[in-house]
């Protein structure tokens, strides 16, 4: 990031917010992939997400060059960056909620492979943690795409 640029958070996460919805570990469990880097983790990380190294708001994963194989389960309540981000990236695996928005459409046109859940309980640290609307994993290659095949059809 420059000197001078807006940062995308203007303070770091101390605290639980309502864009934590944590991927349960069953999910990593089933697909049986580690990943390189996880963009968008609570502080911390994720004890049970498989990845070598993580992103926090303190590290601003949207400014920082991402590598390898990734996981994303962006901030809901703007997923628009993310999402342009993880589709120029272009090999990975990221769980979002389906939506009426242009995001959506990009990502799902673009990726090798998409799984629909009707219904999903994600590990939250708040609430009950049952997502507020159908998600789905999109999947960029073919090492992606096996991993979500265990989760449900792909399409």
């Amino acid at each position: 990031m420059s000197i001078g640029s807006p940062r995308l958070f203007a303070v770091e996460q101390e605290q639980v917010t309502s864009d934590d919805y944590y991927t349960p570990q069953w999910v990593f469990d089933a697909m049986g992939i580690t990943f390189d880097l996880d963009v968008a983790a609570p502080p911390g990380g994720v004890a049970w997400l498989p990845a070598t190294r993580y992103f926090t708001m303190a590290d601003d994963g949207l400014e920082q060059p991402w590598d390898g194989r990734v996981w994303m389960n962006p901030p809901y309540s703007n997923p628009t960056p993310w999402v342009d981000k993880f589709i120029n990236h272009g090999h990975g695996i990221a769980l979002l909620p389906h939506s009426a928005s242009p995001w959506h459409v990009r990502l799902w046109e673009a990726a090798d492979a998409w799984v629909a859940v009707a219904r999903f309980q994600f590990s939250s640290p708040h609430r009950n943690g049952w997502s507020f609307m159908p998600i789905f994993f999109a999947a960029f290659g073919d090492d992606c795409v096996e991993a979500i095949s265990h989760l449900g059809r792909v399409r």
